[in-house]
């Protein structure tokens, strides 16, 4: 027999072989997981909706699986930076990566983006869904969106909205609203988001996408006017705000998310692993009132879904950044 036909012969032989031991050593992977620390990356900065919805999450699965999990901040560019360090990590599902709306928008921001997001990274779930409100400074003359538009057209570049920096879903959301609109307004970042707040109470800035947790009772005191929530429909902590559908914008609805990602390359079985659990652990009850307070309401979903959701985001912010000609920096 020639050797090509022996090493095929030996090849053939143990290719059951080979199947049966690689199925055991599968399954094993997620029998075995977690086996030490789950650190969950949050590219904001504490107390930021994306930390407080991760420490929930961080939370439950303590508390129901038993697993050791503990969040870490990594905030700055464009959310980037959480991301950079969790791809120092092993792909075994032990370092998450908790992805917000800004950092889709990060590849039209950043020329040297530090990874891809659709490439590096391995989509585990989706965790929430959350809209912002529209609110004006009280001198403001507008008490609707449309009086707001027509406010912006007779006064081009006078207008100005505030936001917690480039790329923030403030920013992103005015920007938005500039494009659809046909108004020219001036975009006020700011490096500290109370900052932000301070000077629309002020009314140094005229008006603000902002989300609901911040400025629930400061709409409620009268410091703050609401003119519309960036939701297809009404949300529960602002019921009598009309939604921006219903007065007449529909192209700005913009959904505000979290969604939990681990380095590309971690085993099929250690990312169902994962979604599972963390699908199980939105379905409590102190769960879903826990994101409630912060203005959010629970997702879910397969990884695959959420894989499309991140590509159909990079897509939407990539126009949004080019036809809108914003840049990094002040």
């Amino acid at each position: 027999m020639s050797t090509v036909r022996c090493v095929r012969a030996v090849m053939l032989a143990t290719l059951p072989l080979m199947a049966v031991t690689l199925g055991p050593v599968r399954q094993a992977t997620a029998q075995q997981f977690p086996s030490k620390v789950i650190t969950i990356v949050v590219p904001t900065a504490p107390a930021t909706p994306p930390d407080i919805i991760s420490r929930v999450i961080a939370a439950e699965l303590t508390e129901s699986e038993g697993w050791r999990v503990v969040v870490e901040n990594k905030p700055g560019a464009v959310l980037t930076l959480g991301g950079v360090e969790v791809l120092k990590h092993p792909a075994d599902g032990h370092a998450i990566y908790a992805m917000a709306l800004p950092v889709s928008a990060a590849p039209a921001f950043l020329p040297n983006m530090p990874f891809q997001l659709e490439t590096d990274f391995a989509p585990v779930i989706k965790i929430s869904t959350s809209y912002n409100v529209l609110v004006v400074n009280p001198s403001v003359p507008a008490r609707s969106v449309s009086d707001l538009v027509a406010l912006a057209k007779g006064q081009p570049d006078k207008l100005t909205f505030s936001s917690g920096g480039f790329g923030t879903p403030a920013h992103l959301i005015g920007e938005m609203f500039k494009l659809q609109t046909g108004t020219r307004t001036t975009h006020v970042p700011y490096n500290q988001f109370p900052q932000a707040i301070s000077d629309l109470l002020s009314g140094t800035n005229h008006f603000m996408f902002i989300t609901t947790l911040p400025v629930v009772d400061l709409i409620a005191s009268g410091k703050l006017r609401a003119l519309a929530v960036t939701g297809p429909k009404r949300i529960a902590a602002l019921a009598d705000v009309p939604t921006i559908v219903e007065q007449g914008f529909p192209n700005l609805v913009v959904e505000d998310w979290v969604g939990f990602a681990a380095k590309s390359g971690t085993p099929d079985e250690v990312v169902e692993h994962l979604n599972a659990a963390i699908n199980k652990a939105l379905s409590k009850p102190r769960v879903r009132e826990a994101l409630a307070r912060v203005g959010a309401e629970p997702a879910g979903g397969t990884p695959l879904a959420y894989g499309d959701l991140i590509k159909s985001q990079v897509a939407h912010w990539a126009k949004v950044v080019k036809d809108s000609g914003i840049k990094m920096g002040p």
